[in-house]
């Protein structure tokens, strides 16, 4: 049996029906930028997390850039972000010509440390970001009280976790604005790139609007400096079909989540996700723990079982971030996942047969340990 990390086409079958009428009304009424389908869309989708407003831009990559930069955050500041993200987090802040402050991450719920946060605080530093990773909300009260007491900015990096809650609140209103990736593999995925902001700050929201386009405040007047981070029109039409299916494909992956840890509890060394008392976790990855890492993931290739690392190399690693002077060991949490998660299939069209059969792989594995 052949197991694919996720699976697209079969997701597009399911909705076919929905999806290429949605996409032939935008090439009919050729509305290829902005327009209808995207308005409708963020309207939707602002809704479904009870959010005053969305903005839909280019990318999710584009929507940190754009969240930040329209904060201020620009030369001479600093930005805390934590080391355990994807590289996009902290190209935000380094777009804005700020400087990215890495701080470890938790040992249990893998996000931000908010006791690490504070510590790293000085005259410079002009915001935070809460990277809900994987799905899981970050501990938003105690990030919330670090931002106040020193009044600084907190911005939500939701790229993963559409429509994950925090103490029953869903993510994207919890703090000054948001970013979101629909990224075609994300829990809600475009059909090419697409990203949006969220918040409800009235005044924030009309500067994002000017921002994503060039700065305007109506056509030819140009407010501001800004950038071309507009939607395109077929990505807000995709979007708004696939939202309508959101809620059930989330509880199907929360579903498959439930399933690998209940068929998983107590297998070799793993060590499984915990789902934190404050959150509802939406599974955008299952990652689990392992001294065997390297090992397992090659046992799993060998029976045609796709698998991830999600992230092989800290972004206090990365030759791109070098001049900042990190070092291996500064952020042992944040290593300690990168040279031993792997991340299981994970997505809502999963079948039983095929759950057990990556586990019934994964338990063969650890019997010829």
């Amino acid at each position: 049996m052949k197991i694919p990390f996720l699976d697209l086409k079969q997701q597009y079958k399911s909705i076919k029906e929905e999806i290429d009428p949605a996409i032939q009304n935008v090439i009919d009424n050729t509305a290829f930028v902005l327009g209808k389908p995207v308005s409708d869309f963020e309207q939707e989708f602002a809704k479904a997390h009870n959010v005053n407003h969305c903005i839909g831009v280019s990318s999710g990559t584009d929507g940190n850039h754009l969240v930040l930069w329209t904060l201020g955050i620009g030369a001479g500041d600093e930005v805390i972000v934590p080391a355990n993200t994807f590289i996009a987090t902290a190209e935000g802040v380094t777009l804005c010509g700020a400087k990215p402050v890495f701080v470890d991450c938790c040992s249990d719920s893998y996000n931000i440390d908010p006791d690490k946060v504070e510590e790293l605080i000085n005259s410079k530093t002009k915001a935070i970001v809460a990277v809900h990773l994987y799905g899981q909300p970050v501990d938003m009260d105690a990030l919330r009280e670090i931002a106040k007491k020193h009044k600084i900015f907190l911005v939500e990096d939701a790229a993963q976790a559409h429509l994950s809650e925090y103490k029953g609140k869903k993510v994207g209103g919890l703090s000054d604005a948001a970013s979101f990736s629909f990224y075609p593999g994300k829990n809600l995925g475009a059909y090419g790139e697409a990203g949006a902001v969220t918040t409800n700050d009235d005044e924030l929201a009309k500067k994002f609007k000017m921002y994503r386009e060039h700065g305007q405040s109506e056509k030819y007047h140009h407010e501001t400096f800004g950038h071309n981070y507009r939607m395109e029109g077929i990505q807000g039409a995709v979007l708004g079909v696939k939202l309508k299916h959101l809620n059930e494909w989330t509880e199907k992956r929360r579903a498959v989540a439930k399933k690998y840890k209940d068929l998983l509890k107590g297998v070799g060394d793993i060590v499984l996700p915990t789902e934190m008392p404050y959150s509802k976790h939406v599974y955008h990855l299952f990652v689990i723990k392992t001294k065997w890492r390297d090992e397992l993931q090659n046992y799993l290739n060998e029976n045609d079982i796709s698998n991830g690392l999600h992230y092989p190399i800290p972004l206090h690693l990365q030759n791109s971030y070098k001049q900042l002077g990190y070092k291996k060991g500064d952020f042992p949490n944040t290593e300690d996942l990168a040279f031993n998660c792997l991340s299981l299939p994970m997505f809502p069209e999963l079948s039983e047969e095929q759950i057990d059969y990556v586990v019934k792989n994964i338990k063969d594995f650890y019997k010829r340990k």
